[in-house]
């Protein structure tokens, strides 16, 4: 192959790849400046113009704006959105652990009954927790937003991979022989070598939490119960009359996206190690 052609293609490659890096980039390059600027000249003056920066002026609206409930819905996501994400990580991998390691009847077919769930889209499943919530009696309460997220039939399937790839059967025949029990053989010994996969499924499990707005829409009437989504939607809705709203709610969702950011920062190492999981099996 002649060294231009080569040239070429590589050329088209990151001409693609630089795209795709604007087209992400751009919209939160908007949301940092224009979340430093106040209502009239978020609408009538150049976005770049540095004269008109009041980051501070923002940030002190946002804390103060309808006594201070941005951070009550800020408590409110990291609460369903952490607590959330652990333990369905934790239900995710163990199960995904049986399906590999464990033999029962019909293993196969439940397993491909957890792949059909996986195509079905969480918007379709909300009205009926709404029905199944209705009639335990917890609707616009902190169960009925954080007890669904726990069941991620994605993250089922992932353990699985994980499992597959991480820990060798010899590994637990062996911990068995000393006398390791189930429980303790998959706490001592199976956990620690899913790390990367609990990371990962964690990681997944945060971002589609920490963004859900359907179901807390669904079940939540008290804004008191409000992750950021909802909450910033429902200013967003007020601005149209009241147009305070929009620079608050542009930094709030400035401030929204931080937490995400440093979830994957922090455990990027965990998790590119996991997404390895089974490619030299």
């Amino acid at each position: 192959m002649s060294a231009r052609p080569r040239l070429l293609g590589r050329f088209a490659v990151n001409a693609v790849v630089g795209v795709s890096v604007l087209y992400t980039l751009l919209p939160v390059l908007w949301l940092v400046l224009a979340s430093a600027k106040n209502a009239d000249s978020l609408f009538g003056s150049d976005l770049l113009s540095p004269g008109d920066f009041t980051p501070l002026s923002n940030l002190r609206d946002l804390l103060a704006m309808d006594d201070g409930i941005y951070g009550r819905w800020y408590l409110n996501s990291l609460l369903y959105a952490g607590c959330g994400a652990l333990l369905s990580a934790l239900i995710s991998i163990a199960c995904g652990y049986a399906f590999d390691k464990y033999a029962f009847r019909h293993k196969e077919k439940l397993f491909g009954l957890v792949l059909a769930a996986v195509m079905v889209p969480q918007t379709v499943l909300a009205l009926p927790l709404y029905l199944i919530a209705s009639n335990l009696g917890v609707v616009n309460t902190f169960w009925a937003v954080f007890v669904p997220v726990l069941f991620n039939p994605f993250g089922v399937y992932l353990g699985r991979i994980f499992s597959e790839g991480y820990v060798p059967d010899e590994v637990l025949e062996a911990a068995r022989i000393d006398g390791a029990g189930e429980l303790a053989g998959y706490f001592k010994v199976a956990l620690r070598m899913l790390g990367p996969g609990l990371v990962t499924v964690f990681l997944f499990q945060l971002t589609a939490i920490w963004n859900n707005f359907f179901l807390p829409m669904v079940m939540l009437s008290d804004e008191e119960l409000y992750p950021l989504s909802l909450g910033l939607y429902s200013w967003n809705s007020s601005a149209t009359v009241s147009p305070e709203y929009y620079p608050v709610v542009i930094i709030g969702s400035l401030l929204a996206v931080l937490p995400l950011i440093a979830a994957f920062l922090l455990l990027q190492r965990f998790w590119r190690s996991g997404l390895t999981a089974g490619a030299v099996k």
